[in-house]
């Protein structure tokens, strides 16, 4: 049987866990907007036309803050057409993802929309096919408080106070040949720090962040972000990182298992390049990380299908990119959700994409149901569970299994974080899928703790790991108790406790410890 033994100790911290760390990303994209958050015709439609049944899920799930507008179609994007009188605003092509775009869904709905979730805004402008004007306005638009162009024209939009955006992505993936209006290092580089710079000039008061790559793969990495931030290194205070993964031919279930090696290693090379470029300017300076897209999605079968077919229609709001999640799908996005926190003293930001529909946290149909998918389900409880707390310096030895792409890899995934009142969290995963796993975890320096909640997400009651829910059943993935949670009082004086539990297979649990008495 699978054995892991994972050591924390109250003395040993991290950082406070980012309240960024938990968002999410609505991109014009398939039907993310429209019949996802937006939908006046719907019968739980509110007054500002917001599906209220999204609305009360996306509450649920907790993003603490959402990218907007953009992804890829903001690279081709006028951010003018989508405010002001509905009636006036043009459609557009959207070359990214080969659509048309209404725009009668823009800045100001999103705004309310935000409000209504309860949510913050990350607001990407276009360095594409615009620049450093553009953003300039749309900055002006949304947060200076009147008396210019811009201002007075959200004022006359009905919006009398200013937004009050603080995070700003100076575009979207310039890496990425497949970008409007792709760039090299060096373009992208001058582009962004002028640009930050003139924002900055705007409202000082703003938190920018540079494109760095789109994933590791990528050639261009590493010296992608050096060049990047060597140019803007005194001007942003975040690069981003993009990643998706996937199971396929090419991606062995085994490999799709360790996900987060890859999304740990990711990290850790571009904080790496970050403090190396600091170190030659002699900064004091360190530059975060906004892991703004990240999720699983399967990118063989949409280049296989919806992509190498070729969309000849320029529709609006087609379904593109709908993935169903499975137990399978939630237990690798619960080991991602344990690298960004185990990282969480570099990574400020993160954005899972998408929220709803477009490889979404949540399925809504047009005139019909919304529901969460089976990745919702770690995102939500680590949220509810982590957001106020420490992370903790957790050092995990596991019994391991092969890997083609990483050789040797943990079976069991720790992560835990500690709170004020004396609570220890643990998020425990178990990467095999036939065995249950035994797991240990010393408890030194918190006082004597006992069993709190326990929940596990498996494939459980004669379902198999491709389960998923449904417009008709919503709740056949959910988490369940975890029962048979002990901790055992220290052999010796000086010694740690230990909690022990055992894990089933192919599963993401939480497990908290609270105070005796």
């Amino acid at each position: 049987m699978p054995r892991a033994r994972a050591a924390l100790d109250a003395s040993f911290t991290t950082a406070p866990v980012p309240r960024r760390l938990f968002g999410s990303f609505v991109e014009h994209m398939g039907r993310c907007v429209y019949t996802g958050i937006y939908e006046p015709e719907h019968a739980a439609a509110d007054a500002d036309g917001l599906r209220s049944d999204v609305l009360e899920l996306v509450r649920e799930v907790g993003p603490t803050i959402v990218r907007y507008p953009g992804g890829n179609f903001v690279s081709g994007y006028d951010w003018e057409d989508g405010v002001g009188p509905v009636a006036d605003r043009p459609r557009r092509i959207d070359r990214a993802w080969r659509t048309v775009e209404t725009n009668a869904f823009g800045l100001d709905e999103f705004s309310r929309w935000a409000d209504k979730a309860g949510t913050e805004t990350m607001y990407a402008v276009n360095l594409g096919t615009r620049g450093l004007q553009e953003a300039c306005d749309v900055l002006e638009y949304a947060n200076h408080p009147s008396g210019t162009k811009f201002s007075d024209l959200r004022r006359s939009h009905g919006r009398e106070q200013p937004y009050g955006i603080q995070w700003w992505c100076l575009g979207n993936e310039m890496d990425g040949p497949w970008q409007t209006g792709h760039k090299t290092a060096l373009e992208y580089a001058r582009l962004a720090g002028e640009t930050a710079r003139a924002m900055k000039q705007v409202d000082p008061s703003v938190k920018l962040v540079a494109c760095g790559s789109s994933s590791r793969s990528m050639p261009t990495f590493g010296e992608w972000e050096r060049v990047v931030l060597e140019e803007c290194y005194d001007d942003v205070e975040l690069i981003s990182a993009h990643a998706y993964y996937e199971e396929s031919e090419t991606t062995p279930l085994a490999d799709f298992l360790a996900s987060a090696v890859d999304m740990d290693l990711f990290i850790e090379s571009v904080a790496a390049t970050a403090d190396a470029v600091g170190a030659t300017k002699k900064s004091a300076k360190k530059i975060g990380i906004s892991f703004d897209e990240w999720n699983v999605w399967n990118q063989t079968a949409w280049n296989t299908s919806e992509r190498a077919a070729g969309r000849t229609a320029w529709d609006v709001a087609p379904r593109v990119i709908e993935d169903e999640y499975s137990v399978t799908d939630a237990v690798v996005v619960g080991t991602l959700l344990n690298s960004l926190l185990r990282h969480g003293d570099r990574v400020l930001v993160g954005c899972q994409a998408q929220l709803v529909n477009v490889i979404g946290l949540l399925r809504s149909e047009p005139g019909g149901a919304a529901w969460k998918q089976p990745i919702a389900l770690p995102f939500q409880e680590m949220r509810n569970r982590a957001l106020g707390a420490t992370i903790l310096d957790v050092r995990t030895t596991s019994t391991t299994y092969e890997t083609g792409r990483y050789g040797a890899v943990d079976l069991v995934d720790v992560t835990a974080v500690t709170h004020d009142d004396g609570r220890v969290t643990a998020f425990v995963a178990n990467r095999s899928l036939d065995e249950a796993a035994d797991v240990d975890v010393a408890l030194g320096g918190f006082g004597p703790l006992v069993p709190g909640e326990a929940l596990v997400l498996a494939a459980t009651d004669g379902q198999d790991r491709w389960a998923t829910n449904t417009a008709d059943a919503p709740d056949a993935v959910r988490l369940r108790p975890l029962s048979g949670v002990t901790v055992e009082a220290p052999e010796r004086p000086g010694a740690a406790a230990v909690a022990r539990f055992q894990l089933p297979p192919l599963s993401w649990a939480v497990v908290e410890l609270v105070p005796a008495g």
